[in-house]
């Protein structure tokens, strides 16, 4: 047993998973008893309920009139793969890791696509690619915010305004959370189960003027899924931005994505769910400053995340054990806290290093994220009481 009471109080909500992420506040499947469960999706009604959820989150987002926006299948993966195979190979590409899933990236466009000029710039967990040796002149993917390392990039100054390629840009993690600039994205997609808590499996796809005219103008060497076509005859379908997706979709969860967007509006749009993270985010930040066993994975200040937020272990006790031995340490804290109820799901993703990841987004209560702390000094004194007695 440690030094340190067990607390007496728990969060009201547990659930800090980075995604599918905390359903919004109040939040009950009573809010879903109008969706058009049992109806096609072609059916007006369903229609018109899919493209009231693309205008919703165009007016919520700010996305500008002349950009398109698609709900698409696969989540943000799928989103992203449509795009890239869809519109790579026109040009090189440069590709920004500095996770997991821009590592994903990286294989679609080395190893799927198997597209001759590309150029991979990597950085470890915890750093950013080096920005300014991106050029412009060519495609260039990335993402917004690493959702497995809580490294983000600053803004968008650092996109050139009049860059001849595409920029694709993988936001899932950071859009309702993080300022998009649309006028520098030419595909920005993210997925419902992220900072607006939906549930998963659809993605949304945002073109740009820039990425309609490469659709338009250029036809892949490779085979296209049917899930991945966006043109026929050379021209865009306009009808998947209307609302008629590509296969049919969950009205369910369509129903529910419309929830989480009225309750978004209702506490003030985009600009309160940015507020709210980076409150969420200054309260994890003010308890890594005075606390001694644990330190950010993302090592700069202004390119840290305030929607995923990594964490690593560094108490002595613990940096001694071998690599094996830190994660087994690490997913036990993690063990212990869900056997408490105090916290769900907020060990490390399996790629990164050993440690924690604990969603700050703005469906998650201020109040909750305060009550945890004091469960997780908790929970990493009782384990290294045992380490001690091991020792």
């Amino acid at each position: 047993m440690s030094d340190i009471a067990k607390p007496a109080t728990r969060p009201d909500d547990p659930r800090f998973s980075t995604g599918p992420t905390a359903k919004r506040p109040g939040w009950s499947p009573e809010n879903l008893k109008d969706a058009l469960v049992g109806r096609a999706h072609r059916a007006k009604p369903s229609k018109a309920r899919l493209k009231h959820a693309i205008d919703e989150t165009r007016r919520l987002l700010g996305v500008p009139a002349d950009h398109r926006i698609a709900i698409v299948p696969g989540s943000d993966t799928g989103a992203m793969e449509m795009a890239l195979w869809s519109m790579l190979g026109a040009r090189g590409v440069d590709v920004l890791a500095w996770e997991s899933f821009g590592q994903g990236w990286v294989t679609d466009v080395t190893k799927q696509l198997k597209l001759a000029d590309v150029r991979v710039l990597e950085a470890p967990y915890g750093a950013l690619s080096d920005l300014a040796a991106v050029d412009f002149c060519r495609d260039v993917v990335f993402t917004w915010n690493g959702t497995t390392s809580g490294v983000r990039v600053p803004d968008g100054d650092w996109i050139a305004a009049d860059r001849a390629g595409l920029t694709i840009c993988d936001a899932t993690s950071a859009a309702f959370a993080q300022k998009l600039p649309f006028d520098k994205l030419d595909v920005t997609t993210f997925s419902w189960q992220k900072v607006l808590g939906g549930e998963a499996q659809h993605g949304m796809l945002i073109l740009s003027p820039r990425a309609v005219e490469r659709l338009e103008t250029y036809q892949p060497a490779w085979p296209l899924p049917k899930i991945f076509r966006m043109t026929k005859g050379g021209k865009l379908t306009e009808s998947l931005f209307a609302g008629e997706t590509i296969n049919t979709p969950s009205l369910l969860c369509v129903e529910d994505y419309l929830d989480a967007l009225a309750w978004a509006d209702s506490i003030g749009g985009a600009d309160a769910l940015m507020a709210r993270a980076d409150a969420n985010a200054a309260i994890l930040a003010g308890w890594v400053e005075r606390t001694d066993w644990v330190d950010f994975l993302a090592r700069d200040p202004a390119t840290r995340s305030n929607t995923s937020v990594c964490l690593s272990i560094i108490d002595p006790a613990v940096t001694a054990l071998d690599a094996e031995g830190q994660a087994a340490f690490a997913k036990s804290l993690v063990a212990l806290l869900e056997g408490e109820g105090a916290a769900y799901d907020i060990g490390a993703y399996r790629d990164a290093p050993p440690g924690l990841r604990i969603w700050c987004g703005g469906t998650v209560e201020a109040e909750n994220l305060s009550a945890l702390l004091p469960w997780l000094d908790w929970a990493f004194a009782e384990l290294k009481s045992t380490l001690r007695k091991a020792a």
